[in-house]
């Protein structure tokens, strides 16, 4: 989602979604792995350069949305800021490369191979030589069995989020020299290659104490080009310093401060000095490229400016309503402040890709109208994907392509459109499949009585009773209800929610995971400006004398502009098919734990993380729900409540093959069926807006590529970044 930082998936049924009619069997077969694999849409942006361009020296303030609740990675609660401090600090035999595939990182690995395959899988790796913990002890062997022991799932004392891969391996020891590790499994383990990255120290992993709690709030014992100095919660810091035990290319920053900064203060952060690289939503992204240009001043010129004038000017820069609505003193010494920060922005810059995740329509599949796989499919159906990415990314100058796999972004091998298994845009198919589930035009309506539902999700009514009154708080959120669709609202129905649709962070977020985010944050939809479509409504729905009306909820706090006007332009879309629409609007810290986990939404948009390692990550998202013992339904991370046998087997078997080409073709199956099934309709890959001060190299959008901290500083006093050459036409 994201929400930053989960990374799990699958769902399906095997035939009875084939009597909705118009899928063919061949688009269920995926395909073929042979096939040219694209690249990336969008490369990196970081200001490269040679190191001997990079000054020695220097502190660089990076904003994060929070300090890292721990450094152990392994942990539940951990979020974006722990990757990104275990990525500078300690040892990932694999990391990823610009097309987000793993490649051996050298400053760690001479080689890791599968050596056996009968009667067990034994893979080898090969230590660097020079490869040695911040104590003077050399990694090795005992660190690898300490993670394993503590991951392995066996001893529930470990506090553990997760144990894939861990949970397959049969021993570990140490093979002809100290630098060489054996690993034995179990049973066949693709995706190998995901483990001991990163690797702790078995300081931390060797005892459940100090799993649980020691390495929270300090990492005394690291392996990277930085260790961490200090987490300083009062100043919401964690500095890390260069390591001076680092073997490799030492690094160039004397300093990395993660500094938290929320979102919407990470401008003024920019202007004033406090941060040189940040995240930012669009509208810090349009305010900062302004700044480079200039803008003009109302307060300058003969003559006082009348205060109409001054607020339209606020208007036009985005300010807030207290500030335009204040009186002339109040509102100059805003407009005054305004352009101080502006003329300190003039020395950032945006650099701008595409983020490792994309942004999805989910669709809960539980109850209601959506449980039917016609109507999900209708829905689908009705979606122009290729407008909704233009609405986002074109304003930003990115690639508007619409993401055409659950399971693989472009430029990884297991990316493949298998969007055809669903099928395009068609309003006469999606209203031939409403209609053979039953929904018709202009059919009886029983009068509801007050507070009962149209059409929705029922199947968690013992949550909504123990949340009573919080769920009647979060359900209109400060904005209220709404209904786009109808045909009593005409075109200005996204007009009712009071919305400024000028700006946005939408998928966080769990992201936490929904990842790189937060859970409570609405994070997806970076888009700019956009409102809701002028539409011809088609004439409403009814089956059973109750309406199709579909809740879609939406968080409604800061920077989740853009995402509701991504939600808008949907529900004018399905408008046009006679689905109506209740856009509901609740608080970000219920957005995702309130409403998506517990299953209170007909639609929702949210993001997910790519990930290397599909076979392992993505099968939690589409597992299909089973039953727990306590009669409860066992989701994991599956919140569209759709799955099957048949995409569980294919998830599983792509586990368990060693050949990467057959890997690679069952994710391809199984994301056809994930597909057809409708559960969740990926939409557009998520832009990734980064500000930087001017001179510093090396870093911002990182895109896939795991970033390289020890090549990162400031531009040498006279030095330039080389601009780069034309790309070959045709």
């Amino acid at each position: 989602m994201s929400y930053d930082r989960v990374g799990l998936r699958a769902v399906m049924r095997s035939v009875s979604f084939l009597t909705a009619g118009a899928l063919v069997v061949p688009f269920l077969a995926g395909c073929d792995s042979d096939e040219k694999v694209a690249g990336p849409l969008a490369g990196q942006d970081i200001a490269p350069v040679a190191r001997d361009l990079v000054a020695d020296g220097g502190t660089v303030k990076w904003a994060v949305d929070a300090v890292p609740p721990t450094l152990n990675t392994f942990q539940a609660d951990a979020d974006a800021g722990t990757s990104r401090v275990a990525q500078a600090v300690l040892p990932s035999m694999f990391r990823l490369d610009a097309s987000g595939r793993p490649v051996p990182d050298p400053a760690y690995l001479e080689s890791a191979k599968v050596i056996e395959t009968e009667p067990r899988q034994v893979v080898l790796y090969k230590l660097n030589q020079q490869a040695v913990w911040s104590d003077g002890r050399e990694i090795g062997a005992a660190d690898f069995l300490a993670q394993w022991r503590a991951l392995s799932g066996r001893n529930s004392a470990y506090w553990t989020a997760r144990n894939a891969g861990y949970d397959r391996i049969e021993k570990i020891e140490r093979g002809a020299t100290d630098l060489e590790v054996r690993v034995t499994f179990s049973r066949p383990y693709a995706d190998w290659k995901s483990l001991f990255s990163p690797l702790y120290p078995k300081d931390v992993m060797g005892t459940p104490g100090a799993f649980n709690d020691g390495a929270r709030r300090k990492l005394q014992v690291t392996a990277g080009p930085f260790t961490v100095d200090k987490v300083d919660t009062a100043q919401q810091n964690v500095v890390l310093t260069r390591n001076p035990r680092w073997w490799g290319r030492p690094a160039k920053l004397n300093e990395i401060v993660l500094h938290a900064v929320p979102r919407d203060k990470r401008a003024a952060a920019l202007a004033d000095g406090s941060v040189d690289l940040a995240d930012v939503d669009p509208g810090d992204a349009q305010r900062i490229g302004l700044a480079a240009h200039g803008i003009a001043n109302p307060l300058q010129g003969s003559g006082k400016t009348s205060v109409k004038k001054l607020r339209a000017w606020a208007r036009a820069h985005d300010f807030g309503p207290d500030d335009v609505k204040a009186g002339r003193t109040k509102l100059r010494k805003a407009i005054s402040e305004y352009l101080d920060e502006q003329q300190a922005l003039s020395g950032v810059e945006v650099r701008r890709s595409l983020e490792p995740a994309y942004t999805q329509l989910a669709l809960n599949g539980s109850a209601g109208p959506l449980a039917d796989e016609r109507v999900r499919r209708a829905v689908a159906r009705a979606l122009d994907r290729r407008e909704l990415a233009k609405l986002v990314l074109t304003p930003l100058g990115l690639p508007a392509v619409p993401v055409g796999s659950h399971l693989a972004l472009s430029g990884q091998a297991a990316y493949a459109d298998d969007s055809g298994a669903i099928g395009a845009q068609d309003t006469k198919e999606a209203q031939a499949l409403l209609a053979d589930a039953g929904w018709v035009p202009g059919g009886p309506i029983k009068e509801q009585k007050k507070g009962e539902k149209a059409a929705g999700p029922e199947s968690e009514k013992k949550h909504k009773k123990d949340k009573g009154a919080k769920e009647d708080k979060s359900d209109g959120g400060r904005d209220g209800e709404y209904i786009v669709g109808g045909d009593s609202e005409g075109d200005d129905g996204g007009d009712k929610s009071g919305d400024n649709k000028n700006g946005g962070r939408g998928d966080g977020g769990d992201r936490r995971l929904a990842q790189e985010g937060r859970h409570g944050g609405a994070q997806g939809a970076y888009a700019p400006q956009g409102t809701a479509a002028p539409a011809a409504a088609a004439q409403p729905l009814a089956k059973d004398g109750k309406p199709l009306l579909l809740r879609f909820v939406l968080p409604s706090g800061a920077g989740s502009q853009t995402l509701n006007a991504v939600a808008e332009r949907i529900s004018a879309m399905l408008g046009r098919v006679g689905i109506r629409t209740t856009i509901s609007k609740v608080p970000d810290a219920s957005y995702f734990k309130d409403h998506i986990a517990s299953g209170d939404y007909d639609l929702a948009l949210y993001s997910w993380p790519s990930s290397a390692f599909p076979a392992t990550d993505d099968r939690p998202v589409y597992a299909k729900p089973v039953p727990a013992a306590d009669g409860s339904l066992n989701i994991e991370q599956n919140y569209t409540r759709i799955g099957t046998d048949q995409v569980d087997q294919l998830f599983d078997e792509a586990a368990a093959t060693l050949d990467e080409d057959e890997e690679v073709s069952l994710i391809r199956k199984a994301d056809s069926r994930i597909w057809a099934s409708a559960g969740s309709i990926p939409l557009y890959q998520r832009p990734q807006l980064v500000a930087v001060r001017q001179n510093l190299v090396n870093a911002g959008a990182f895109g896939f590529r795991t970033p390289v901290y020890e090549d990162m500083g400031f531009l040498k006093k006279g030095a330039k970044v080389p601009q780069p050459s034309p790309s070959p036409s045709g």
